[in-house]
């Protein structure tokens, strides 16, 4: 155990030494939710250091699962990642082939119900109701969710409820809730505090909500009282450890899509 996980909140400090030792209880078979969207905002440092780890069988749930050698990618190449529960499986190859060879379940699902079943979970909302999929096989299921080698389909998406409200149609959605949430900050304080920065943002907040136990890797890590409460994105409640400062320099672009100036000189 780590931080304050020990005792009821009495020790506030939830810094731990490594990204190895924070990620050293995550068991084979874990629910996990992870922060970022594309390349931007991954926890990599968690990432590779459960890649270290050899841990397998994993259930994730994030916007998408990174390229073939970098975030999630990084799992799912391993062959570690059981099932994915995405909203985007566009720019990984090796996402497709496991897929639709039978390899890997996957549950796709509408990024704002996405974002919303993680934002319930850590709210304790159990379900909610949205229009997003009605009248699709979102809501009337069979949807692919494994393949069988033969191609055909061997799990497939069930019905889910739906009820009318002002004439339209509205989807019973379950709320998401992770064994371990996996997220990166780009400032954090020693209570958990985080803040990220810009687009960033995006699913990180959402993944340490619904995380039981969810671990953050900061690029600056601060004491108490640096970060002024109107700043902070996600408070420490949601957080029980943290790791930093991380490197900055791993980021990467995930596509290039610059051109010559025009009229620049050589």
């Amino acid at each position: 155990m780590c931080g304050n996980e020990t005792d009821g909140g009495a020790l506030m400090d939830k810094v731990v030494s490594s990204a190895a030792e924070a990620v050293a209880d995550i068991p084979t078979g874990a629910m996990i939710a992870v922060g970022g969207f594309g390349l931007c905002g991954i926890p990599q440092e968690l990432i590779a250091a459960l890649h270290a780890a050899g841990v397998d069988g994993l259930r994730v749930a994030s916007n998408n699962c990174g390229v073939d050698d970098w975030g999630l990618g990084v799992l799912l190449s391993a062959r570690r990642i059981a099932r994915m529960t995405a909203s985007y499986v566009g720019e990984n190859k090796e996402f497709a082939r496991q897929f639709l060879s039978g390899e890997l379940e996957v549950e796709l699902c509408p990024q704002g119900t996405l974002g919303e079943r993680m934002r319930a979970g850590g709210c304790g909302i159990p379900a909610f109701f949205t229009p997003a999929g009605g009248g699709t096989q979102v809501a009337e299921g069979g949807l692919p969710w494994r393949y069988a080698p033969d191609g055909s389909v061997a799990i497939a998406s069930p019905r889910k409820e739906t009820r009318v409200y002002d004439g339209r149609e509205y989807v019973l959605e379950e709320a998401i809730v992770a064994d371990f949430g996996l997220v990166r900050a780009a400032v954090g304080d020693r209570h958990g505090n985080l803040v990220f920065h810009e687009s960033a943002r995006n699913f990180n907040p959402l993944a340490a909500m619904c995380g039981r136990i969810t671990i953050a890797e900061v690029e600056e890590l601060v004491e108490p009282g640096e970060i002024r409460p109107e700043q902070v994105h996600t408070p420490g409640i949601f957080v029980q450890r943290v790791i930093g400062p991380v490197d900055v320099g791993s980021k990467r672009i995930e596509r290039r899509t610059v051109r010559p100036r025009s009229g620049a000189r050589d």
